[in-house]
Formats: structure tokens, sequence, C-alpha cells
């Protein structure tokens, strides 16, 4: 009886040296986690200390970029990593940090799942981020067992709910409150001031604009354009695409264009080769609106790329207030908003690398 009292005794010891063991690192995590809720309203589990992570598909490497922490990210998107480019207002500044990361997924702002399983748990990140649908975010997890929160947002307006639900949701995995509502604040005090130079103003005192050849899921011609279109929504602008009920982007008629005659048109400059096909197959057709003919055309620059460039749309809005209310923006030098705005958002001002990508401010001729 005494031999069976020791071999149990000396079981329980064997069993609590090895749970103690494991609790000190030896196998079992019994690291502390909490819950966040994403975008989708998905609980996730994440640790309570989050140290390194994963960005994956539309906007989730550029909030890492707004809310300085792209040093924590330990893989990268092919697409992020295969060439620097402005049409992504992060990648100028942080692509040399991230370019030689492994490689983590394909890139893209479908809201597909593409990333790469095997990748990323060979990392073994503390958490993934991504822009993609709730399923794609309920896939990945199930594929690599990683905490995948999702942060995506929709690119309509300028910088909409969303995204600012989006961005909370990012800063509290990752532990940037701070930096976001810094972030929201500022967004906030521009549009506060972009709506205040004009507000009151009558319709029929404002000019008439139209916004053509824009860049959303891809690049459009002449007809392509936007209802309720962000830079100008937010100056109060008279936009005649907004007769649509829809709110985005939309193909409209060309000669619904004529109709409406605008006095001023915007044209996404890095688009222009798709416009100046359409003028050499039908030059007369841009010959009789009003706004060629009086060299009324100036650029606006792509803001969309994998999500909202959140900086370069508020740029947009006072570039297009200066065109639109030169008297209300006349304090205005677009040069120093743009270095002001781009410095708070990614801590350099890249303006001058803009423009060389093709993202400048001034006019247009189209057919030139």
């Amino acid at each position: 009886m005494k031999r069976f009292f020791g071999v149990v005794l000396s079981l329980v010891f064997l069993l609590s040296f090895s749970a103690c063991s494991k609790s000190k690192g030896g196998g079992a995590s019994t690291k502390e986690t909490r819950l966040v809720s994403d975008v989708w309203g998905r609980e996730v589990e994440i640790p309570q200390t989050v140290e390194t992570i994963i960005c994956l598909g539309s906007g989730a490497p550029r909030m890492a970029a707004y809310l300085d922490v792209v040093s924590m990210m330990t893989g990268v998107e092919e697409q992020d990593a295969k060439g620097m480019t402005v049409l992504r207002d992060y990648s100028p500044v942080h692509y040399d940090a991230i370019k030689g990361l492994p490689l983590v997924g394909a890139g893209g702002g479908s809201g597909n799942n593409n990333g790469y399983p095997e990748e990323i748990i060979a990392l073994a990140p503390d958490l993934v981020l991504t822009g993609f649908s709730r399923e794609a975010a309920d896939e990945l997890q199930t594929q690599t067992g990683i905490p995948v929160v999702s942060v995506r947002y929709i690119s309509n307006g300028l910088a909409n709910e969303t995204f600012y639900e989006a961005m909370r949701v990012f800063a509290e995995a990752v532990g940037a409150e701070e930096r976001c509502e810094e972030i929201l604040s500022f967004i906030d005090a521009c549009k506060e001031d972009l709506g205040s130079r004009t507000r009151g103003i009558a319709d029929g005192e404002k000019l008439k604009a139209y916004t053509g050849a824009v860049t959303f899921n891809g690049r459009h011609g002449f007809a392509g354009t936007y209802s309720k279109f962000g830079p100008f929504t937010v100056i109060n602008a008279l936009n005649v695409a907004d007769e649509v009920e829809k709110e985005g982007y939309y193909e409209t008629d060309l000669e619904k264009i004529v109709v409406w005659d605008p006095d001023v048109i915007f044209l996404d400059p890095g688009n222009m080769n798709l416009v100046n096909d359409e003028y050499a197959t039908n030059p007369e057709y841009f010959k009789s609106l009003r706004a060629v003919r009086e060299g009324r055309v100036y650029t606006m620059p792509s803001f969309n790329n994998m999500g909202m460039n959140i900086s370069y749309a508020l740029v947009n809005a006072y570039y297009a207030g200066k065109v639109l209310f030169p008297a209300q923006f006349a304090d205005i030098d677009i040069a120093q908003k743009s270095a002001e705005i781009l410095t708070f958002f990614l801590g350099e001002n890249i303006y001058d690398a803009m423009a060389g990508g093709g993202l400048y401010y001034g006019t247009i001729t189209i057919g030139d």
C-alpha cells in the first residue's frame, strides 16, 4: 500500500513539474490575451501586448504608416515590395524599410484572401491586420491559427466613418490610440476649415465642376466620374455629377457632360493617355465643352490605390478650393499646405516626389 501511494505521489509530482515547465515557456504559451472587435464585428482574441504584425490588403499598410508602427511589420506584400510608387502615399517614405521583408501576400484591394499562409505561419506574428472581407479574414485565421483583424474601409467621400472605425480598431490592436486620435482630430480640423470657407455660398454663385478620368478599381477615361466626390463635397462645391442618387464612382454618358457644360473640369493626370486617345478619335466632342475651349481644365491627382490615400485627398480638396473658390482660398499656398498635411500623416514631405511621379497640380491641355 505504501508503494502504491508512493507511485501516485511521484506521478503527481511529475505532472506538476511538467505543467510548471510549460507555463515557463517549455511548451504551451500562457501569454495574456484580450478581445478586440474588428470592423465586421468579429471578436478576435489577440495578445495583451502586440509586438509584431503583418498588414495585408486594402488600407492596412497605409494605416500602419499613419500610426507610425511600420517598424512592427515582419512581412510585406509583393505589390509593396516590387517597387516604390507615389500612388500609395506611404511608399516613398517606407519603401526602403519594408522592401526586404519576407513576402506574405500578393497585395491588392479586392477584399479577398490573398495572403500566403505558410509564410505567415513561419513568421509567427502576434497579429495579422487586413483589408479583407469578413469571410476572407475568417479563412486566413483558420489557415494560419494566428489572430486576424479586419480593418477594411470604404473609399467613398473623404475619410468617411468607415475609415475612422478602421483606424480605431487598428490602433486599439497595436496600442497606438493616442496617435490615432491625433490623426482623426487633424482630419476633422481640415474638414471644418475646408467647409467653413464656402459655407453659405448659394449654388447659383458657384462654378459648376466635373471630375473625370478618375482612378477607382482601375483607370478610366473621360466619362469615369464620382457622385458625392470627397474633395468637392467637403468644400461644398457644385458637382454636376451629383444628379444621380448613387454615391461613388460611375461611368456617365459623354453627351451628358455636354448637357452639364461644366465651368471647370478636373482630370487625373495619370489617365490622360486614355483621354488623349479619346480626343484623337473625336476632337470635336472635346472642343464643344466650354471648359476645354476656355482652358479651365485642371489636374485632380489620383488618391485611390489599395484604399484611399487620406493625405492626398485632403490636399486635392484644398487645391479644388483654390480653383473653384479663389477668393475664399486666397491664403492657401498649395505647396505649403501639402507639406503640412503630408508631413503630419507620413513624417515626411513628399510633395516633390508626388510631382515627379505624375501627381502634380496645375492645368492640363487635352490632346497635348
